[in-house]
């Protein structure tokens, strides 16, 4: 029985992350690209400026500022995915699904700037009475009833796509591979006990932080990511130097094999049957893993981009468009050079374990618990942050006097992901993350040109300085 639910939920997670999602996602992307007229790439200065609180105005309805938004943001899209998914990348796909990453997060970075000014210009009341954004209150408030069932549609598969039992499983798994078995306190075979415990000790800190909600939340996150961002990025740069020699070449490997596919697992096309062969399974993966890394079009991003102090969609628009450029751009991109100009790649290792060897090799002895420490931030930061999207989901369904239940329940599941084997819930994990994409997508092209009304007048008046510095 569990062998035949498990097969259905992975064939369940195939279905939802074939060709018809990835052309909805990068062809969307595309469209707010051009029919944006490319104006968000224009403006990047100014959305750093925007960051650090140049335009800000304390009288703006909202719970954190721009800053907290997007670092809340990114802990949600910095996690695993971004050291094991560009692994799994690689290793199933080749270095070409790289640049298929790449793509993504260019494109996103105009999916990001439609949805986040969208989740401000949209932002409606819980049963509470409390303001709330997210691509479930975009459709209640900004298209007509018939399209409500997109909203339930959207809070109910991120009930499941967000819940904290993969990230949590697999943080124990490396904290007892690298801590507990080498000091006698866990054995292959034997380690409940230790997964039981630490499972426990985690959601207990995770409870400390999550019922102080958004606001300690944001507080946690704005300190984490660039801690995460900066730490990484130094060991890379380590990583990169000791191997300068083969930098270029895998860069051009990068770009070559994209259109090419000749790195991609033979096991996979035979299990999967894919439109244009290997070139069609290399673009399918990188889209895939770079979905998962920027989350852009998913609608998780907006959640956090609703909460923002601004009165200005463009101006949170502009603060989203930063997320795929950290992410997927930088994070994943040292995770994948790093992979690559070692040479582990071409080992039988995968996941977290290929991704470990890289920095063992330039750090012998101590690279492991170096990656062990981003691993650990990079986990417990999108444990945070997926707490609140499901939260967000929950009071939508049920109403905002509900969530008090939810954070027992997902402090719960944090416990028994430490402890279960997430082979059969991973396909539904998976298949409901992709879910999210249609009603955000839909709703997104649809409420397109009003983005770009409010932009061109935001634009507009920033030009001509009709306001003070501090409201625009």
């Amino acid at each position: 029985m569990m062998q035949y639910i498990e097969t259905f939920l992975n064939e369940f997670s195939k279905f939802m992350w074939g060709t018809p999602l990835v052309i909805l996602m990068v062809g969307g992307g595309l469209f707010f690209m051009f029919f944006s007229g490319f104006m968000p790439y224009k403006h990047f200065g100014h959305a750093f400026g925007i960051i650090r609180g140049k335009y800000s105005d304390e009288h703006d309805q909202g719970d954190i500022s721009h800053y907290q938004a997007l670092a809340t943001a990114l802990s949600g899209t910095l996690g695993l995915g971004n050291i094991t998914g560009v692994a799994v990348a690689i290793t199933v796909g080749g270095p070409g699904a790289i640049f298929w990453m790449w793509v993504t997060a260019v494109v996103g970075v105009a999916t990001k700037f439609f949805t986040a000014s969208l989740a401000i210009m949209y932002r409606g009341k819980d049963s509470l009475g409390h303001l709330q954004g997210g691509p479930m209150y975009v459709i209640r408030e900004g298209m007509s009833k018939r399209w409500l069932p997109l909203a339930y549609l959207f809070a109910i598969a991120g009930l499941f796509g967000i819940l904290p039992s993969f990230q949590i499983n697999q943080l124990v798994q490396t904290l007892r591979e690298v801590f507990a078995i080498p000091a006698g306190l866990a054995t292959t075979e034997e380690h409940f006990n230790f997964d039981l415990i630490t499972g426990i000790i985690l959601s207990l800190g995770i409870f400390s932080i999550v019922i102080g909600k958004i606001h300690r939340i944001a507080q946690v996150t704005s300190k984490v990511v660039p801690f995460m961002v900066i730490f990484y990025f130094i060991m890379t740069i380590f990583v990169l130097v000791s191997n300068h020699s083969a930098l270029l070449p895998m860069l051009k490997l990068i770009v070559t094999d994209a259109f090419q596919g000749g790195y991609v697992a033979e096991s996979y096309l035979n299990n999967n049957a894919v439109f244009g062969g290997a070139l069609g399974a290399v673009i399918i993966l990188g889209v895939q893993r770079g979905a998962f890394s920027n989350e852009a079009g998913i609608g998780t991003e907006s959640l956090a981009h609703g909460a923002a102090k601004t009165n200005k969609p463009t101006r949170e628009g502009l603060v989203a468009m930063i997320g795929p450029v950290v992410d997927t751009l930088i994070v994943c991109t040292c995770t994948a050079l790093a992979i690559l100009v070692t040479g582990v790649w071409h080992g039988d290792a995968t996941g977290v374990t290929l991704t470990t060897q890289a920095f063992e090799q330039v750090f012998p002895g101590y690279g492991q618990y170096l990656l062990t420490i981003m691993i650990f931030f990079l986990s417990t930061s999108t444990v945070l942050t997926f707490w609140y999207y499901g939260s967000k989901c929950a009071g939508f369904l049920f109403g905002a006097d509900k969530e008090e239940y939810y954070v027992w329940f997902y402090c719960a599941l944090i416990v028994v992901g430490a402890v279960s084997s997430l082979k059969a819930v991973l396909g539904l994990f998976d298949g409901m993350y992709a879910l999210m994409a249609i009603p955000t997508m839909i709703s997104t092209l649809v409420l397109a040109p009003k983005v770009m009304q409010a932009a061109r007048a935001y634009f507009k008046d920033f030009k001509q300085h009709k306001f003070e510095k501090t409201t625009l």
